[in-house]
């Protein structure tokens, strides 16, 4: 049978036995003569099946896709009948049983803009199911023989890892959260596929935890990508009864390139984001006064933000208990009587005042041992008794598996927001999770679980607050947790040259208006590279704009310009927080070229960055996608940023605009460019005429 949506179909065999995905990509009738395989030399009597749970009892001597066992060994090979399904045209739902394992298996397909894999275990035996893995094959044709996945570090998060795929190749996280290293995605594409050609099956895991996710090359060349939990030992033991429901398998597909894969995943996350306003630019302070808080210089720096046109103002770590440096007050969520005598009161005034909302950073997973709530609770933490648990920035983790502790969170972050207007929380976790136990057994699942609900129950208490997923940058960004975050801090590296690949990266998995991207002092906080400002803002402009730098230390000409690029990003706002995101390939790889066409194709804007000294004398054309070939286009220059400094001298006849063509002449023959300095940008805009 078959289910279709809007971009993808999957094809699933159905019989008594586990079900099996046939394809998934465009629609079609299969065969069921055409079904049925060969069997191998030396090999099993019968066809080996692929199933959506891949058995090793039916002869899959791949990676299963449930490994478990019960105290005594048995029930380590299950073979699962169908014993009920439903279907209809964008769903599928099965039952599975075991009545020798007695295990229970519900599988359920859902499909629109991607196909959403949930699977879910029963023991419906008397005595204790020890789970190690529950994941899911996604098959993927005999064609698909590259792989990307998604590496990185902190301040250098989502660098693209493209490979060639032979054999097996396993991505394993085990940080407690998403991470910096390893994002829980793999994408397999076509040999040589592109920005807009190839075909390609994307997986992304719905989980800001451990995972594991595999792409794996059988014996008889048969290729599947499995993704699920990695789950420490003994951190799921189902007692009879119980049953244990794994994150969501989001599976996107395309044939024409990457970008359109990426627009499908960013289809189905803004089917569920919680926004429902313009993304607001926002001022952070940390880089402007890290622990330095003083209220006559804040409110100095709200008037600067508000003149260049800030529509939020968050007051970043310090501001809380013990807290004038890293090392201390961690957990101890009251403000600081010693730095705010007066409360938040006098900042949150002056802030709303000049007509902006005031936000608040918070890291309520975290405690410090120097502080209040660990002299009275050392037992709260995430770590193993008997053993000196290991520091990360001088703090301890949270165990949010157990309730008192989620409760007292929740009190206190109810009680800051019940006594101050608060529109934002900048929610971070700065380490990972090390020996984390709770009750002596692993306990990094029960923590993400009892974020989730942490999160949720803030969210139902106060709607109208925002919150943003930080972990010390882009250490947790899934798609579960866009569920109850309406951004994410891409990462802690300001940088625009750096940012201009991790920003790319971000981009193929996550829409634009989620995305934490912010103009930031001229030489960066964590690299020492100089950059001007028109490169800066320009990196910048297309995600949820923010601003992470000293006002006070800018001038007015630096002030005005800001104020320019404020202004350009609110004009593009509505387009590049709802349009389809664009990457293009470029010949010249000191290019990156990037944009966002409208739905209708009736506007665009493009940006082409020079990032290193181009190869040639002067750049290639530049040759826009997505528009209709057969709409009329002005096309001109966004010069709120001001013109290159020899962009501006040595210009082609059309420079800066506007001029008009066809979407088709400007996507063949291309716009010429001037020459460009390293680190500069172009930003194009395409509007249809009548």
């Amino acid at each position: 049978m078959t289910i279709e949506g809007q971009r993808l179909s999957a094809t699933v065999a159905v019989s008594d036995k586990m079900p099996e995905i046939v394809s998934i990509g465009p629609a079609f009738s299969p065969s069921r003569e055409l079904l049925g395989r060969a069997v191998a030399h030396g090999g099993l009597d019968e066809p080996v099946p692929l199933g959506i749970v891949a058995e090793e009892s039916n002869g899959h001597m791949g990676r299963p896709g449930l490994m478990g066992m019960r105290s005594d060994g048995t029930a380590w090979s299950p073979r699962f009948g169908c014993v009920a399904y439903e279907a209809d045209t964008t769903r599928l739902w099965v039952k599975l049983h075991d009545p020798i394992a007695q295990l229970e298996l519900e599988i359920e397909l859902v499909i629109d803009d991607v196909l959403v894999v949930r699977t879910s275990l029963t023991n419906t035996g008397p005595s204790i199911y020890v789970l190690s893995r529950l994941s899911p094959s996604i098959p993927v044709p005999a064609t698909a023989t590259e792989l990307v996945s998604f590496r990185g570090r902190w301040a250098r998060e989502f660098s693209l890892c493209r490979e060639p795929w032979t054999g097996l190749r396993v991505v394993e996280n085990r940080r407690g959260r998403t991470s910096h290293q390893s994002a829980p995605a793999l994408i397999a594409g076509t040999a040589g596929f592109g920005e807009q050609h190839g075909s390609l099956w994307g997986v992304q895991l719905a989980w800001s935890g451990n995972h594991e996710l595999a792409a794996e090359v059988l014996a008889d060349g048969r290729r599947h990508i499995q993704a699920g939990e990695l789950i420490a030992p003994g951190e799921v033991m189902l007692e009879p009864g119980q049953s244990y429901s794994m994150p969501e398998v989001v599976v996107a597909w395309s044939n024409c390139g990457l970008t359109s894969l990426s627009q499908a995943f960013h289809a189905h996350a803004r089917s569920f984001l919680p926004i429902s306003r313009p993304r607001p630019v926002s001022l952070n302070t940390w880089e402007a006064v890290y622990f330095d808080h003083d209220l006559e210089r804040l409110c100095a720096l709200a008037d600067a933000a508000a003149q260049v046109g800030v529509e939020r103002f968050i007051l970043d770590d310090g501001w809380f208990g013990g807290r004038r440096n890293d090392r201390a007050g961690l957990g101890d969520w009251w403000v600081s009587p010693d730095v705010w005598p007066e409360g938040l009161d006098p900042l949150i005034d002056r802030v709303t005042v000049l007509g902006m909302e005031f936000g608040l950073w918070v890291e309520p997973e975290m405690v410090n041992p120097d502080s209040e709530l660990y002299r009275a609770h050392p037992d709260w933490t995430l770590t193993t008794p008997g053993y000196v648990p290991l520091q990360g920035r001088h703090q301890l983790v949270l165990d949010l598996g157990r309730p008192e502790v989620a409760d007292h969170l929740f009190a206190s972050i109810d009680a800051l927001l019940q006594r101050y207007p608060i529109g934002y929380l900048k929610w971070d976790m700065n380490r990972d999770i090390v020996q984390g136990s709770h009750g002596g057994r692993p306990g990094a699942r029960g923590h993400v679980i009892g974020l989730y609900s942490l999160l949720d129950r803030i969210r139902e208490a106060h709607p109208q607050v925002e919150i943003e997923s930080c972990a010390s940058g882009g250490g947790r960004a899934d798609l579960a947790v866009l569920r109850r975050a309406c951004r994410i801090w891409t990462s802690d590296c300001n940088d625009a040259l750096e940012r201009q690949a991790i920003q790319r990266g971000f981009s193929v998995l996550f829409p634009p208006e989620v995305m934490g991207s912010h103009i930031g002092p001229a030489t960066s906080h964590t690299t020492g590279r100089t950059q001007t400002l028109a490169f800066r803002a320009a990196t910048a402009l297309f995600g949820h704009l923010g601003i992470e730098w000293n006002l006070l230390e800018a001038g007015e000409e630096d002030l005005a310009r800001l104020a320019a690029a404020v202004a350009a990003h609110k004009r593009l706002r509505p387009l590049l927080h709802s349009g389809n995101v664009v990457r293009l390939d470029h010949p010249d790889p000191s290019v990156v070229a990037h944009g966002v066409v409208s739905p209708d194709a009736t506007q665009a804007v493009f940006c082409l960055s020079q990032v290193a000294t181009g190869s040639s004398e002067l750049p290639l054309n530049f040759h826009p996608v997505g528009l209709d070939p057969h709409a009329e286009y002005v096309a001109s220059l966004a010069s709120e940023l001001g013109l290159p400094r020899r962009a501006a001298r040595r210009k082609p006849p059309w420079f800066p605009g506007p001029v008009r063509s066809s979407g088709k002449t400007f996507e063949r023959q291309g716009l010429p460019l001037p020459p460009l300095d390293p680190e500069t940008c172009l930003i194009i805009e395409f509007t249809a005429v009548n």
